[in-house]
């Protein structure tokens, strides 16, 4: 059976939250917790129309007292930077082509010689410099022809292999030079900045 609003006798009391919100609740049950009355009474219309006066703004007061914070102290956007400021993108390309860097050969979940002299075949290496926070592992495709095998022996793991190859890395075109020691699959290595 549907409520008759017209045939409804309950007296109501306005009620208030903390932030400002308004109700109602019949006048002889307890308030709901966290909200108190304003001290207005009556018929359920007469109620809405109170709060239809009163509650002229429906933003919660939390949030009205933010905007006004706002509004006196506006948060102005981070200038851009500028062409001649180092963005965190580029530090990490910049540093790694300054100077030699020790890395490690990059091979999961072997890490072995004949898993590198299968990644040399593949033309696909992963390289690993391993001084930077919390390592920064490149794939490289190889240029074979920059490569030098020459001095390793994969038979007996010894030796070491020279390898270059590129990669993008920070939206950055960059060589990768790398010279890995058989033996303990370290070595040395940096990247050379590709200009456009």
């Amino acid at each position: 059976m549907a409520w008759d609003e017209e045939n409804d006798t309950t007296i109501y009391n306005v009620v208030v939250n903390h932030e400002e919100q308004y109700s109602i609740w019949p006048a002889d049950r307890e308030n709901p917790l966290g909200w108190r009355d304003v001290g207005k009474s009556g018929p359920k219309a007469e109620c809405l129309a109170y709060i239809g006066v009163v509650w002229t703004d429906m933003r919660p007061l939390s949030l009205r007292n933010h905007m006004e914070e706002m509004a006196r102290q506006p948060v102005l956007p981070a200038p851009p930077p500028s062409a001649q400021e180092d963005t965190a993108e580029d530090t990490l390309v910049k540093r790694l082509a300054q100077g030699s860097h020790p890395l490690a050969a990059g091979l999961r979940p072997d890490q072995s010689v004949k898993a590198l002299n299968e990644s040399i075949d593949r033309g696909y290496v992963h390289i690993k410099f391993t001084a930077t926070k919390g390592g920064t592992d490149l794939g490289v495709r190889l240029d074979t022809a920059a490569c030098d095998f020459s001095r390793a022996d994969f038979e007996t793991q010894q030796g070491t292999v020279h390898l270059e190859g590129g990669l993008t890395l920070d939206y950055v075109k960059v060589r990768c030079i790398a010279d890995i020691d058989l033996t303990t699959l370290e070595g040395q290595g940096h990247l050379e900045i590709i200009e456009a």
